[in-house]
């Protein structure tokens, strides 16, 4: 009997080693998510300042803000990416109610996202000047294409890596 008890402890401190283990890769690769979460919204402040030429006055409130309207509208593209998956991954039937609904969600999603950025506008006015805020869309849409640009390279990197 003593045999067999020590036989299932071994086994028992295994398995939670493993939980463990397993508990603190995923702790890891969060920590490494946030921090590169953290620096792409660094480059993207530094960038936009210098696109908007923000002076450091309004630096700490536009940022405040924006960074508020970006987390409502990843929050947002969260809960609806999380309902598609639930729909298309469902091991039940999905019934033509539950279609329907969630493709109004895909669908508003646009619109919501566009009232969230029109409340922000209305608040950015009373920080950024008209000509700055008129660029704002613009800045963003630059800082994307040089995002992706700075991706194309990076890939284009690797392929020669592996080639040589």
């Amino acid at each position: 009997m003593n045999r067999l008890s020590i036989l299932i402890s071994l086994v028992l401190f295994i398995s939670s080693s493993f939980n463990l283990s397993a508990e603190i890769e995923k702790e890891g690769e969060d920590l490494r998510r946030q921090a590169l979460l953290k620096e792409l919204r660094d480059y993207k402040h530094r960038f936009l300042t210098h696109e908007l030429e923000l002076t450091k006055d309004q630096q700490k409130p536009f940022f405040k803000l924006y960074d508020e309207m970006e987390d409502e509208t990843t929050k947002l593209n969260s809960e609806t990416r999380e309902l598609e998956r639930r729909i298309a991954e469902s091991p039940e039937d999905v019934t033509d109610l539950e279609y329907e609904k969630a493709t109004e969600a895909l669908f508003d999603l646009k619109i919501k996202e566009g009232e969230i950025e029109k409340s922000y506008a209305d608040q950015f006015k009373t920080i950024l000047t008209n000509k700055q805020l008129f660029m704002l869309k613009s800045a963003e849409r630059n800082f994307s294409r040089d995002l992706m640009q700075h991706q194309q390279r990076l890939r284009m990197e690797r392929g020669r890596e592996r080639h040589q």
